[in-house]
């Protein structure tokens, strides 16, 4: 079991019941999206003559690098975007969908990544948005929870209808959208990036449940850049690049790999080379470091950790155990009250964001639309937004406007960054273009402390590839990192040293990842292992 926390393939795992070729040759066509055309207001092609068809119970996945047009081909299927060329045929008619309410009423359905639930009300009232069931005038509860049960029940997905939305764990809310979806009747449903926030456990569970969903004669289209989750669940893959259909593949007949260089158009090192790391002396220092939110619940319980110039420290552990809130204390956004941060040698409790950067620290937000960017703003903006304010980017008392774009040219070549211009809003980016800009404005700053929480969240392997290769390259040049990752393959391959968070506290710590058991590091994330005081000692090195 614990392998499949992992995300290691498990080839004797009933999930794995695929359909075969055959089957999936003989179930009928429920949707076919032909020659579909979407150009932007900018000029922008998203989709160019794209076609993409989905079998009645199958799980479908849509692959594709950062821009590749995935998200717009499935906005344009639920309605949120209308197409300039092209036809939808659902269930053997030509359908038009004008709306995402039209698309619903056909049957078809969408999870976002980002939920669409009110967190102050309750499962049941959520799952009736928009359909409430009416007793004299007002919402019928008993009505709105008797449905929740039934459709819980039917699909084998418990749920407490009772319960408020913000006290569940991001997998229940994705359950609570899933559910939404099928109670207003969605015969196929579209996830997008759905494993991209949850915890390993919760990741297994939802495979689960689209098994189920397979076998009740559901067609799911699940949107992915994790090519091993592709390959462990999906029956066939359409690869999607630079707004075209490229292939379309039984999974089991292609290799992550293979699928890898069709999205990208060329090889990809799925795994970087690592030289040995060669630690110098202590750049960052935690001490005694407990946190208490504003709700008085304790979130850290007595930190106490270091890094070493030329190393990559990896922060292990199910989200939510402390990790964000340890990066946020470290970078400033939240304020420490108990213990003690030191970055090359200065304590860092009474400084502001700016002169914690100052000391050559750099911080890539697990959030990047609240920390990591400003959306309206332009992408060269967003890349300068750490350094205005120094001499070489300025001109007098004003912006020098040359070097700001000559630096800007700079990193959207060297990132790879898929945008019209400099100028360009990166709210009109793919998620993970996006983070390239992230990325690209913290990796050429020159850092000495590297702060990099869930650095490839939501990008493509090509994109993740360049992440990696980058990190290594600031630790061969004597940067200290902070690797937190929800991904367990990136943390056991970037780390040279891997801590483990649970509850708040360090539950394990291992110095030579090399022989580390990943089957154990599951064992130390759930609480089922714990190592002793002493043995944890060896996280804090000598200034």
């Amino acid at each position: 079991m614990y392998s499949r926390y992992m995300g290691l393939s498990d080839i004797d795992s009933p999930m794995l019941n695929r359909r075969s070729d055959k089957e999936i040759a003989m179930a009928e066509t429920i949707l076919s999206m032909e020659n579909i055309t979407k150009i932007y207001p900018n000029g922008f092609i998203a989709n160019k003559n794209v076609n993409f068809e989905l079998r009645k119970g199958e799980i479908h996945a849509l692959a594709g690098e950062n821009g590749a047009g995935k998200s717009t081909l499935m906005k344009v299927l639920f309605g949120e975007e209308q197409c300039e060329e092209g036809k939808i045929f659902f269930k053997g008619k030509e359908v038009k969908i004008d709306n995402p309410l039209c698309a619903i009423k056909m049957g078809i359905g969408m999870v976002h990544q980002h939920f669409m639930l009110v967190p102050s009300m309750t499962v049941a009232e959520n799952m009736v948005l928009g359909l409430e069931p009416e007793k004299a005038g007002f919402l019928n509860k008993e009505e709105a929870v008797k449905r929740t049960i039934e459709v819980s029940e039917k699909y084998g997905l418990e749920i407490d209808p009772h319960a408020k939305v913000k006290d569940l764990s991001v997998g229940l809310k994705q359950r609570v959208e899933i559910l939404k979806a099928l109670l207003r009747g969605a015969d196929v449903l579209i996830l997008d990036e759905p494993t991209a926030v949850l915890t390993p456990q919760e990741t297994v569970e939802i495979f689960e449940e689209l098994k189920r969903l397979r076998e009740l004669g559901h067609t799911v289209v699940f949107i992915s850049h994790k090519l091993n989750e592709i390959k462990e669940i999906c029956d066939r893959i359409t690869i999607m690049r630079d707004g075209r259909t490229i292939d379309v593949k039984m999974v089991e007949e292609v290799s992550e790999q293979e699928i890898s260089r069709l999205m990208i158009g060329r090889d990809v090192q799925l795994k970087t080379d690592k030289t040995p790391a060669k630690p110098g002396q202590t750049f960052l220092s935690v001490k005694n470091l407990s946190y208490t939110d504003a709700a008085g619940q304790q979130i850290l319980k007595d930190i106490n950790m270091t890094v070493r110039k030329g190393e990559i420290l990896g922060i292990a552990g199910i989200e939510g155990n402390g990790q964000n809130e340890l990066s946020e204390l470290v970078t400033g956004m939240r304020k420490l009250r108990t213990g003690q941060i030191r970055i090359g040698g200065e304590d860092i409790s009474r400084k502001s964001v700016r002169e914690i950067r100052e000391l050559g620290v750099s911080h890539i937000s697990q959030d990047r639309m609240t920390y990591g960017v400003v959306s309206d703003a332009g992408v060269a903006d967003n890349i300068i937004a750490d350094r205005y304010y120094r001499k070489e980017f300025k001109k007098g008392i004003l912006l020098n406007k040359k070097k700001i774009c000559e630096k800007t040219d700079q990193l959207i070549l060297e990132y790879s960054v898929k945008c019209d211009n400099r100028e360009q809003p990166v709210r009109m980016l793919s998620g993970g273009n996006m983070q390239k800009v992230v990325v690209a404005r913290e990796f050429s700053s020159d850092p000495k402390l590297v702060i990099a929480n869930q650095p490839t969240r939501g990008i493509d392997v090509g994109a993740a590839e360049l992440v990696h290769r980058k990190l290594l390259e600031l630790r061969d040049r004597e940067a200290a990192i902070l690797l937190i990752s929800a991904d367990l393959t990136e943390i056991i391959h970037l780390s040279d040293s891997i801590i483990v968070l649970h509850g708040g506290a360090i539950a394990a710590y291992f110095e030579d990842v090399k022989q580390m058991d990943p089957v154990e590091l599951g064992e130390y994330m759930l609480g089922i292992k714990k190592m002793t005081r002493e043995q944890i000692g060896g996280a804090v090195h000598e200034q």
